[in-house]
C-alpha cells in the first residue's frame, strides 16, 4: 500500500492548487517567465532591461526610507537632508544609493535606448511597445527632475529656477502658465512642496503602471534580437520556437542575475567611493542651501539633462517676432519625444545595424558623437565657440531622424537571416 504524500512539496503543490483555482498565478509565471521563450542569441547589450527594472525598484526603496525623515518645505528640506546624513542611522548610505541610483539609472536608460537604435527594436511589430518605452522616458525625465530639487541645495533652486522660467517664453499664456506651475511668484516652499507631491506620489504610480504594460506589451510581441530575426515564424511541431529559449531559468540565472552582481560591484565601488562623481552626480553647490540671493558661478543641470539644456542654449535667434527662448524650449521638447516617430522614418528592408550599409551606420555614430558633445557643452558656461558647436551637434542630432527615410531607403544592405546566426 502506497503511503500518501506529504512533506513541503506536496503541501506547496496543494496549496498552489488552491491559489490557482482563485488566481492565474501558476499561468502568469508560465507566460511570462518558463514558457516565454526568447531569442538565444542575446548578447550584453540585453543587460540593461532588466538593469533598468532592478535600479527602479532600488529607488523606489531607498526613496520610501528617504521620505520618513524629509521634510518638504523651504525651511526645512534642506537641514532635513543634512540630518538624514549625519544623524539618520545609515541615512548617509540611503541617500548616496538614492543619488547615485539616479544618474546610474539613466546610464542604463541610455545605453537600453541605444540598443534599440541599433538593433531595430522599434520595428513592426514592436512600434506600440516603443511608443510606451519612450514615455517612460519622458516620464523619467520629470521624476528626475523633481526629485532633483527636492535637497533644496543652491544649484538644484537655480536650475528649476531656469527651467521653470522657460515656461513662460511661451507666448500670450506663458506667465500665468509659469505662475501656476511655481504656485507662487517665485520658486518657493509651496514649489517644493508640489514637487515633492509629484515625485514621490503621482509620477512613481504612472511608471509602475507604464514599466507593467511595457513588460506586457513585450512578452506578447516578443524580444528583439541582434539579428532582427522574428523567433515566431519558425516553431517546431510543438509550437516552441527553434531559436528560442525558455526565459526562465535561462536568462534569469545564467544572463540577468550575473549581470546584476556586476552591475552591484561597480555600483557599489562608486557609492562608497566616489558618490559625488566628480561634481557630475552632486554638484558642490548643492552643498549650500538655497538661496535666492547667491547665485552661483554657472547654473547648469544634473550631467544627464545636459545635451537637452545645451540644444536649448543652442538656440539664440529670434523667429517670427518670438523670442529665443521659446525656441530654444521647442527644440529642447523636440530633441526628447523626437524618437517616438523611429518607427515610421526607418525604411530600411533590414532591422539591425548589422545587415544595414555604411550610411546607417555613419549616421548613428555621429548621433552618438553629437550626443556626448552636447552633454559636455551643457556643462561648461556658454561662449561663442561653445554656442557654435552646440548649433552643428544640434543640427547632426535632428539630422539623424529627419534625414533617415531617405538613407534608409537609399542605401545598400546585406540579406537579413532567416534564422539566428550564433556567433
Amino acid at each position: 500500500m502506497e503511503k500518501p504524500d506529504s512533506g513541503f512539496p506536496a503541501a506547496w503543490s496543494r496549496f498552489m492548487v488552491w491559489v490557482d483555482a482563485r488566481f492565474p498565478a501558476t499561468e502568469t509565471f508560465e507566460y511570462h517567465m518558463s514558457k516565454y521563450y526568447a531569442p538565444k542569441n542575446f548578447n550584453f547589450w540585453y543587460y540593461f532591461g532588466i538593469l533598468a527594472t532592478f535600479v527602479l525598484v532600488m529607488q523606489f526603496l531607498t526613496g520610501i526610507w528617504l521620505a520618513m525623515s524629509y521634510v518638504p518645505s523651504g525651511e526645512g528640506a534642506f537641514a532635513s537632508v543634512e540630518y538624514i546624513m549625519r544623524d539618520v542611522e545609515f541615512g548617509w548610505l540611503l541617500r548616496y544609493l538614492h543619488s547615485t541610483g539616479a544618474s546610474a539609472f539613466f546610464i542604463i536608460v541610455y545605453l537600453h535606448m541605444f540598443r534599440g537604435l541599433m538593433y531595430g527594436s522599434y520595428r513592426e511589430p514592436r512600434e506600440l511597445l516603443w511608443l510606451i518605452g519612450m514615455v517612460i522616458f519622458v516620464v523619467l525625465m520629470a521624476e528626475g527632475f523633481f526629485g532633483y530639487v527636492l535637497p533644496w541645495g543652491n544649484m538644484a533652486y537655480w536650475g528649476a529656477q531656469v527651467i521653470v522660467s522657460l515656461v513662460g517664453a511661451i507666448p500670450l499664456v506663458g506667465p500665468d502658465l509659469m505662475e501656476w506651475f511655481r504656485g507662487d511668484f517665485l520658486m518657493s516652499g509651496i514649489t517644493l512642496n508640489r514637487f515633492f507631491a509629484l515625485h514621490v506620489v503621482a509620477l512613481p504610480l504612472v511608471l509602475v503602471m507604464l514599466v507593467f504594460v511595457h513588460i506586457v506589451a513585450l512578452h506578447h510581441v516578443g524580444s528583439n534580437n541582434p539579428d532582427g530575426v522574428e523567433i515566431k515564424k519558425h516553431k517546431n511541431a510543438d509550437g516552441i520556437p527553434e531559436d528560442g529559449i525558455p526565459f526562465h531559468p535561462y536568462y534569469t540565472i545564467g544572463h540577468d542575475l550575473p549581470a546584476i552582481v556586476g552591475f552591484l560591484i561597480v555600483f557599489c565601488a562608486v557609492v562608497f567611493y566616489f558618490p559625488e562623481g566628480g561634481g557630475y552626480f552632486l554638484e558642490m553647490p548643492n552643498f549650500e542651501q538655497a538661496n535666492p540671493l547667491k547665485t552661483p558661478d554657472h547654473i547648469a543641470p544634473v550631467w544627464y539633462y545636459t545635451p537637452f539644456y545645451a540644444m536649448l542654449r543652442a538656440a539664440t535667434y529670434p523667429l517670427l517676432g518670438v523670442d529665443a527662448k521659446f525656441w530654444g524650449l521647442v527644440v529642447m521638447a523636440a530633441a526628447i519625444v523626437i524618437p517616438a516617430v523611429l518607427p515610421w522614418l526607418d525604411k530600411s528592408p533590414v532591422k539591425s545595424i548589422r545587415y544595414k550599409g555604411l550610411p546607417s551606420r555613419l549616421m548613428l555614430g555621429l548621433f552618438v558623437i553629437s550626443f556626448f558633445v552636447l552633454g559636455y557643452l551643457g556643462t561648461v558656461a556658454p561662449s561663442p565657440r561653445a554656442t557654435a558647436l552646440a548649433q552643428v551637434c544640434t543640427l547632426v542630432y535632428f539630422a539623424y531622424f529627419v534625414l533617415m527615410p531617405w538613407y534608409t531607403r537609399a542605401e545598400k544592405t546585406k540579406p537579413e537571416p532567416e534564422r539566428i546566426i550564433q556567433r
